[in-house]
């Protein structure tokens, strides 16, 4: 099994509403949607986190029952939920307007944390906006540390700008969270965001120092590149009809680990031995 963790949140997308725009509010949240995706794909997969009581945690709570996802760590809070406004402009990235404060998905504590993990969890998944929340950012990064070496560790920084206060805190975090994972997947939209100096192969090929096996670039329409030790790996784009990129990068996640599940290679002792 796959354990997921990390925030769930109420993504509304811009849709028209008779003559007036309206929003249409869609389950959201990278962790999310990356438990879903496994979940869809018959892959075992719980999601620890925290959802509200309300009608939006209550929608959380359901797109994860319907996709298969195993809710035995799942904690219900009394506070709202977190809700992402999503803006689209033609061929740019989306933009995001986030509004979180004090919501159920961040206030995951040390205490919502099993004391120890079944065996039957082979790989844990985290990254995205829950690792610059409190207190669930510290609570992920206690679990990362507590499980470094135990288990296969996959990490998405999913990174979103206006929501790094402090640069250079933020990459000093990233360099521990990176020597605390085993499989790094990571956009070039987000090593633009981190190092606008280094080209993405330099960045990638730099986080592979801090320890990780493997880091996955994804590149858009381009496709994607693996880097590991010894080797870098490409793969072209396929050409589709895009309705909009919000979720492909998780979407992609999701494949990526559901490949390595069925193949066996989702361990640590295995991670290596993918030619």
């Amino acid at each position: 099994m796959i354990l997921v963790s990390g925030e769930a949140l109420i993504d509304f997308f811009p849709a028209s509403c008779g003559n007036e725009e309206g929003y249409v509010p869609r389950p959201g949240g990278s962790p999310h949607n990356v438990a879903i995706g496994l979940g869809r794909l018959g892959v075992p997969v719980s999601y620890l986190g925290r959802l509200s009581g309300d009608r939006f945690g209550r929608m959380l709570k359901a797109s994860l029952e319907k996709s298969g996802v195993d809710l035995r760590y799942l904690v219900e809070g009394d506070e709202p939920t977190a809700l992402s406004f999503i803006h689209l402009s033609g061929g740019k990235e989306p933009e995001f307007s986030f509004y979180g404060v004090d919501t159920a998905d961040c206030r995951v504590t040390l205490s919502d944390l099993p004391d120890s993990m079944p065996e039957e969890i082979v790989a844990i998944h985290l990254g995205a906006l829950a690792m610059v929340r409190e207190p669930i950012g510290s609570t992920l990064t206690a679990l990362m540390e507590r499980e470094h070496g135990r288990r296969l560790i996959s990490f998405d920084p999913n990174v979103r700008p206006n929501h790094i206060e402090d640069r250079s805190s933020y990459l000093k975090r990233l360099e521990h969270w990176l020597q605390l994972s085993d499989l790094v997947k990571v956009s070039t939209s987000d090593l633009g965001h981190l190092y606008p100096d280094s080209t993405p192969e330099e960045a990638a090929k730099r986080w592979l120092k801090f320890g990780p096996r493997l880091v996955i670039l994804t590149c858009g329409a381009a496709g994607a590149v693996a880097y590991t030790a010894s080797e870098k790996v490409e793969v072209k784009g396929k050409r589709v009809s895009v309705a909009d990129t919000v979720g492909a990068g998780d979407a992609f996640t999701a494949g990526l680990l559901g490949w390595l599940y069925e193949h066996n290679y989702l361990r640590i002792d295995r991670l290596d031995a993918i030619s």
